[in-house]
């Protein structure tokens, strides 16, 4: 005869399926089932219709017929255009990701460094952009980077320059905005990661004979991997398919995916070739996104560990 399972078990383990099931629920709801519509639309065919693409599906005379249409992901390979568009991308997200490093980290460092009264103030400092309009803010480097901008009328007020500075819809000002807008989200993972660390393995390295410099190079940057990691992908993952940025302050010469996918979706109709174009573009940042939660996972173990 079996033991009959007590209330107090019973809700405990309910509670646990709840907490560990709700995790699964979200991704399930944004992102698996939005992934197979976009998939779904991927193999059908465009059509001037609403929806304006076709049923992978029909039924007539008894009979089930699906229709798949492979056509829409043989364009990526045969126009040299989406080729160019995911390079272009990969290329600059890539870019930016480093200049948020080189830039970041310094001030990840220097906030660590705080004592601890000043790190909330310094960290509020850094968040802060983040509470007003993402366009807005990019928006407000319209009116810095143009011709007759800020940057240009203290430029020539000061008699640096003879002539305006052309810095607005060039690549240069698409990398500016992904920095300005990413920058926090390489800053924080590090900083997470730096403040944990043992002051003491630095302590034991300047008494063996270690230079600040090398003690910096052999301790701490090592330790500080998985932050740099999860900072890079944080940044590459969502600057790969910008949109807002480049359209607002790129040329157009500045090749982005996302505005391939706009074009595709709004201006052409082809549904079913911009749904292609994503369904790639995900896949290309599986791999990424694998690294991201493989130094996630060591994270969590070593917080675990500690």
């Amino acid at each position: 005869m079996t033991n009959p399972v007590r209330p107090a078990q019973f809700l405990k383990s309910f509670g646990r399926g709840l907490v560990s099931g709700i995790p699964y629920f979200w991704l399930l709801l944004f992102f698996v089932i939005p992934f197979v519509i976009v998939l779904k639309i991927s193999f059908a065919e465009s059509q001037i219709a609403q929806p304006p693409f076709t049923d992978l599906t029909s039924f007539a005379d008894d009979m089930l017929t699906i229709s798949l249409n492979l056509f829409n992901y043989i364009d990526l390979y045969e126009y040299d255009l989406y080729l160019d568009g995911y390079i272009s991308s990969v290329k600059i997200a890539g870019i930016s990701t480093i200049l948020c490093l080189l830039i970041g980290y310094p001030i990840a460092y220097a906030i660590a460094k705080l004592p601890p009264h000043a790190r909330n103030l310094a960290l509020m400092l850094v968040i802060l952009p983040s509470w007003t309009s993402f366009l807005i803010r990019i928006y407000a480097w319209i009116g810095l980077l143009k011709n007759n901008g800020l940057i240009n009328n203290a430029l020539l007020g000061l008699g640096l320059i003879d002539e305006p500075l052309v810095m607005l819809h060039t690549p240069i000002a698409v990398y500016i905005g992904i920095v300005y807008a990413y920058l926090p989200f390489m800053i924080l993972p590090i900083y997470t990661n730096l403040v944990k660390h043992d002051h003491t393995l630095l302590e034991a390295a300047s008494d063996l004979g270690a230079t600040p410099a090398a003690a910096f190079f052999k301790v701490t940057l090592p330790l500080s991997v998985s932050g740099i990691v999860a900072g890079s992908m944080l940044v590459f993952i969502p600057s790969v398919g910008e949109f807002v940025i480049p359209e607002l302050l790129g040329g157009p010469d500045t090749l982005m995916i996302g505005k391939l996918l706009w074009s595709e979706f709004f201006n052409a109709r082809n549904w079913p070739g911009a749904s292609a174009v994503a369904v790639v573009m995900l896949i290309m940042l599986i791999i990424p996104i694998t690294i991201f939660q493989r130094y996630q996972a060591k994270d969590l173990e070593a917080i675990a560990d500690d």
